[in-house]
């Protein structure tokens, strides 16, 4: 193809690689891991896995070499934490990976997080203030979102949650980089947050009947869901007129610090065509996203 970058030795080795995931069918990331890897002209094969965490470990024990490695999501992150030989520091201090990279030895997976520097780069994209931002939800992308508000200069951040005690560990991890109160998702303190962004990392179908403070649909919502989109939390902010943006950019951007990594990379340094990389991503998905 003409204009297609020269592939190092190195990374002209057919690899392969995959989302791992329960449940899985719904995942975006081959289309947009494919479209890259297509602009880079990498021979790389990459494909959807169904895992449950039971059965994590067995599976990362039994691949050969051939397998680059994985991009995990939920509800992995936490065990892809433990079994990692090594982790970067964002996933050190979140305790998510879901990023698993082959070590050159063999000898294990190398565990990163780019779900924070992910979802900061389309916070920003997006034009939005994380200046005091309210975090819905408790899990493993919670605390990557607190993570990125705080990169972004998060003043202060809310996270919302019914579980009381997850929000509290969240505070517990988190609160040295920046001021976090644990809240309950109808919390009155939230009418008086002055929130300048919502972040909202909760299942699908818990947007449905999520109780909110009336005062938070006016504020802009970036929904990690993007399958169905509208999700109904985004539906509810819409109705209400609100603006709510998918995570489709959040995808996007993580999946970028990914490639970098399964390329051998600096998950900071921007790979040559990145730009390139990034609308192949997007028009790869663009139909199923309304456009």
């Amino acid at each position: 193809m003409p204009g297609r970058p020269a592939v190092p030795e190195r990374l002209a080795v057919p690899s392969q690689l995959a989302v791992l995931g329960w449940p899985i069918a719904h995942s975006l990331s081959p289309r947009i891991h494919r479209a890259a890897y297509e602009v880079l002209g990498l021979p790389w094969r990459y494909s959807a896995v169904r895992c449950a965490v039971p059965e994590l470990e067995g599976f990362l024990a039994g691949r050969g070499p051939e397998w680059r490695g994985f991009s995990v999501t939920m509800p992995l992150k936490e065990a892809a934490h433990r079994l990692a030989t090594t982790l970067d520091p964002i996933a050190q201090v979140s305790g998510v990976v879901n990023t698993l990279i082959r070590r050159p030895d063999g000898t294990g997976w190398d565990g990163a997080n780019t779900d924070v520097a992910g979802l900061a780069a389309a916070i920003a994209g997006a034009n939005l203030d994380a200046t005091r931002t309210v975090v819905l939800g408790t899990g493993a992308t919670a605390v990557s979102a607190v993570l990125a508000a705080q990169a972004l200069g998060a003043e202060h951040v809310w996270v919302a949650g019914r579980n009381a005690e997850s929000a509290g560990a969240i505070r517990d991890r988190l609160a040295a980089r920046g001021a976090v109160t644990p809240v309950g998702p109808a919390d009155p303190a939230l009418d008086h947050a002055d929130a300048t962004l919502i972040i909202a990392t909760l299942p699908g179908p818990v947007g449905h009947a999520l109780p909110v403070p009336d005062a938070l649909f006016g504020v802009p919502l970036f929904d990690v869901a993007y399958d169905p989109w509208p999700s109904p939390l985004a539906g509810r902010w819409e109705a209400a007129g609100g603006a709510a943006h998918p995570g489709t950019a959040m995808l996007i951007e993580q999946a970028i610090v990914q490639i970098r990594l399964f390329r051998g990379g600096d998950a900071a340094t921007p790979m040559t065509q990145e730009d390139a990389v990034r609308a192949a991503m997007r028009a790869a998905i663009t139909p199923d996203m309304g456009g």
